[in-house]
């Protein structure tokens, strides 16, 4: 019964996630291409982000209280409604009433993501007994890692949907298609999935254990370091200064999101199916802030930038994805079982704060130092996640030694 809905919340994660790559995609191509400037782009996708921090600091308390079925089941009709939304856009429409609309329908769907996304890997924590940790960080990369391989496919899907059906055309698509995942849905996850033992208060949203404190300051800064370049930044580089099309640079994108999620999935084959422990977010992190250096390095030192910026990247995903693999486990392995939902809530709260700062660096820096500073910024910001991250515990230790270690130590509650 466990596999069989891991199976299920997995599907449905990823019927979502092909829509939410397709959406991203789609947006970011037809407003370029009707002449939007970076900043703009930028802001198109301000709310997204910005509910996306709401979303996960409530959602992850209604989760531990209604049952992690009700709030994927929610994000997932969310979707539908945003998609649906969109379309209804009007062209003759002034452009700062465009955007105005834009960013209200997307934040929609940033609360849909995050608790979809919230939803599916706290169930993981729930299926998996406390003691079988090799097979949660398995569990953990073949989620996460599947999602962003698809959210890849999704890239392309939206950039081919936008060329056939045209813009309204593909949001209808799109959310006929997700409708269907979330009657499959609805009908066969089960009522009880993820509800606790006991009730939690609203204060207990912010009553997180150092560990948890430390992981999420790191994943702020991770993921602001990933879309200083990836929202804004390389595409509209690909795109206005090295003339590729639409086509291609969708292509371009959803090959790094699906090279991305193959190399997460496999993370448990690099560490030989021993689960990470602390150490290795701090020194993948530490890679990762080199391999964001060596991109604007070999662009100065003359090399191509076609090749320096694909072979560039190439190995920031490698990288990336092998980090916030072990992010993806500790968090979870961080937590007891009956407060999943609402570290993991605050957890990716810390992840979308850090997109939403990323969002919006991404167009500033690319208008104001083109794409040079944004990978400098992406420097920065993976560099801060690596020293934050050498907080974290050297070894694997279970939730509840660490609190008894803490009062041991003289710092319990």
């Amino acid at each position: 019964m466990k596999l069989r809905n891991y199976i299920f919340v997995t599907a449905a994660y990823w019927g979502f996630t092909l829509t939410d790559g397709a959406l991203r995609m789609l947006v970011l191509l037809h407003f370029a291409n009707l002449g939007y400037s970076p900043v703009q782009l930028a802001f198109l996708f301000l709310f997204y982000e910005f509910f996306g921090i709401v979303t996960n600091l409530i959602g992850g308390w209604i989760g531990s209280r209604m049952g992690l079925r009700v709030t994927l089941l929610g994000g997932l009709i969310l979707q539908v409604a945003a998609l649906g939304l969109l379309a209804q856009l009007n062209p003759a429409w002034p452009r700062e009433w465009s955007v105005i609309y834009v960013m209200l329908m997307q934040s929609l769907s940033g609360i849909a993501k995050d608790l979809t996304k919230m939803s599916s890997k706290s169930v993981i924590k729930v299926l998996v007994p406390e003691d079988a940790k090799g097979t949660l960080f398995k569990w953990v990369a073949i989620l996460t890692g599947s999602k962003n391989a698809l959210k890849g496919v999704g890239f392309f899907i939206g950039g081919f949907l936008l060329h056939a059906a045209g813009y309204a055309g593909a949001l209808w698509w799109m959310a006929g298609g997700l409708f269907v995942v979330w009657a499959g849905s609805w009908f066969v996850l089960p009522p009880d999935m993820g509800l606790t033992r006991k009730k939690v208060g609203f204060r207990q949203i912010f009553s997180k254990t150092r560990e948890i404190n430390i992981l999420s300051g790191a994943r702020f800064f991770l993921f602001g370091a990933r879309d200083i370049w990836f929202v804004v930044g390389v595409p509209v580089f690909l795109e206005g200064t090295l003339k590729w099309s639409f086509s291609q640079v969708g292509a371009f994108m959803a090959l790094w999101v699906i090279g991305y999620g193959i190399v997460q999935s496999s993370a448990p084959v690099f560490w030989r199916s021993h689960a990470p422990a602390g150490a290795a977010a701090a020194g993948t992190a530490f890679l990762l802030a080199g391999a964001a250096a060596a991109i604007p390095l070999s662009l100065t030192w003359g090399l191509s930038p076609s090749v320096g910026i694909i072979g560039g990247l190439a190995l920031f995903g490698i990288v990336f994805a092998l980090n916030s693999a072990v992010h993806s486990y500790l968090i979870l392995d961080y937590t007891d079982g009956d407060k999943v939902a609402l570290n993991v809530g605050f957890y990716y709260m810390a992840n979308a704060g850090g997109r939403l700062v990323g969002c919006l660096l991404s167009g500033m820096l690319f208008e104001w130092a083109g794409l040079q500073g944004c990978l400098w910024g992406t420097f920065v910001f993976a560099l801060i996640a690596a020293l934050i991250a050498l907080g974290l515990p050297r070894q694997i230790v279970h939730p509840g030694l660490l609190a008894t270690a803490r009062v041991k130590a003289g710092d319990g509650d």
